[in-house]
């Protein structure tokens, strides 16, 4: 089978080889479980995108990152992966392996991090409750102190609902109690909060109930709220894409991510881990077909997008009346996949 693909296109490769500590309620990529890999997966899988591709990145982690014991033996097998690029660090880091290693933050600094986000979900107790694990507040918060003790700045994200939202209102004064403002200023760095909602995929998805509503959100947190003044409503929400004609879009630019299991199954990053995003599996359909699909946009969610409006999905699904808030973008992306759980089970 030929396949005919820009092999001048980008590739990562973003592979769930040791799982996660975790079990976020708010988590995008849902519930997997933790597996270890087999021998030489992590070779086999570049090997067969290399000849597709000019440049492939390769991630040995998809949930958390460094959660494996030889994480600077594993970083540098990720780069050695890679082909003509390197991966990135992000400003993403295990708060779990943080409080456990005391060479892990000397390891982050080594490979250039400067800023690590963690998240919280509110006071102690609820943000346990969140994470999926006793003790995570208090992890964060000597997490917390562990980076900026080794010149890396904590940058705290809340995800806020309807349960949480005093909660939450309460982090930037834990945070000035703190002082991060000031000690981040020491050591050449700034201190930054930001709250949201949350897309409404995955396991936030789940928490549509308590989705915040936009009048909810205490004031105080109106100035630390990402990108507020693109914020609506839900019915604002379906209000503007009434007035749509054009289908979703999720077609293949230059650069696709994949996201991998340790069963072989590929998705996009797209959106949560679902049947109607599933690709397919390497180890059952091979290379060439997997291409194929990826080439041709022949998944079934991307099969049902150019058969559909955003004026059609706002009809059929939104809550015109409803007061919820969400960004353009994440409402788009809560219907469509209201649409695909409807298609796929008929």
């Amino acid at each position: 089978m030929s396949i005919n693909i820009e092999k001048s296109r980008k590739l990562a490769l973003v592979v769930d080889m040791y799982g996660c500590p975790n079990r976020c309620r708010h988590c995008w990529l849902g519930r997997l479980p933790n597996i270890s890999p087999e021998n030489g997966a992590d070779e086999m899988l570049v090997n067969s995108f290399r000849p597709y591709f000019e440049q492939i990145e390769y991630y040995s982690w998809l949930r958390e990152p460094d959660f494996c014991g030889e994480y600077r033996a594993r970083w540098e097998r990720d780069k050695a992966l890679s082909v003509n690029c390197e991966p990135q660090r992000f400003e993403l880091a295990s708060f779990w392996r943080l409080v456990r290693d005391g060479e892990y933050a000397k390891f982050l600094r080594e490979v250039g991090v400067k800023v690590v986000q963690l998240t919280f979900f509110g006071g102690e107790e609820t943000t346990d409750r969140y994470i999926g694990r006793k003790g995570a507040y208090s992890e964060l918060l000597k997490a917390t102190e562990i980076l900026l003790q080794n010149g890396i700045a904590p940058r705290w994200q809340a995800f806020i609902n309807a349960e949480n939202k005093h909660e939450v209102a309460e982090l930037p004064k834990l945070a000035e109690k703190l002082k991060l403002a000031e000690r981040c200023r020491q050591i050449g760095q700034s201190f930054k909060f930001f709250v949201h909602a949350g897309s409404c995929d995955g396991e936030n998805r789940k928490l549509y109930p308590i989705r915040i509503i936009k009048s909810d959100i205490p004031q105080c947190l109106v100035p630390y709220y990402w990108q507020y003044e693109e914020l609506r409503t839900e019915a604002e929400c379906v209000e503007s894409l009434l007035k749509r004609s054009e289908n979703p879009d999720y077609s293949n630019g230059d650069f696709i991510v994949l996201n991998i299991t340790n069963n072989f199954d590929i998705w996009y990053n797209y959106t949560h881990m679902s049947p109607e995003w599933r690709i397919g599996n390497l180890k059952i359909d091979g290379i060439e077909e997997i291409m194929r699909r990826i080439n041709e946009e022949d998944t079934f969610a991307q099969r049902e997008a150019r058969k559909i409006t955003f004026a059609e999905l706002a009809e059929r699904y939104g809550d015109a009346a409803s007061e919820r808030a969400f960004s353009i973008g994440d409402y788009e992306s809560y219907l469509f996949n209201k649409h695909l759980e409807q298609k796929y089970s008929d």
